[in-house]
């Protein structure tokens, strides 16, 4: 990473994933990428993913602020995110990527990992604490949510 910016650029995020998911191809990694990131922004409190978008080259931002940006019909506040644990979570990134479980949940592993080193520490932690456990649990092991670290 370069010290003049903490933006990570695409196709080095995109790589990045392809590899730790061990995905065939780029365009495996953008439609994973992509839709773990629009997940997570209905997971996250709006706020909290505009903070994560405005960190994301701007291609993968849209993805997360499609999600925020959208109207909700259902009366609940936009600032909240919905309250989903792991098996939602996964299940949407494969509906999204059109893989199976197993798969969402390894290519989510690896989009996590990647958002890690690219945003930062403080705003990993933000989003780490926002997360309940058992999807903190996909990001790298070294972000204990604990305050060991």
């Amino acid at each position: 990473m370069r010290k003049d910016s903490h933006l990570m650029q695409h196709d080095e995020m995109i790589g990045k994933v392809q590899a730790l998911a061990q995905l065939p191809d780029r365009g495996s990694a953008e439609q994973a990428t992509r839709a773990v990131l629009e997940t997570l922004a209905e997971r996250l409190p709006s706020a909290l993913a505009d903070h994560v978008a405005a960190q994301l080259p701007p291609t993968l931002a849209t993805a997360l602020r499609q999600v925020t940006d959208k109207p909700v019909a259902d009366g609940n506040s936009a600032t909240s995110g919905e309250r989903f644990g792991l098996t939602v979570f996964t299940g949407r990134i494969a509906g999204r990527a059109a893989t199976d479980d197993d798969t969402a949940v390894r290519e989510a592993a690896a989009v996590l990992e990647v958002l890690d080193a690219a945003l930062t520490p403080e705003l990993t932690e933000k989003m780490a604490g926002a997360l309940p456990a058992d999807i903190r649990e996909l990001l790298p092991s070294g972000r204990s949510m604990d305050g060991t670290d």
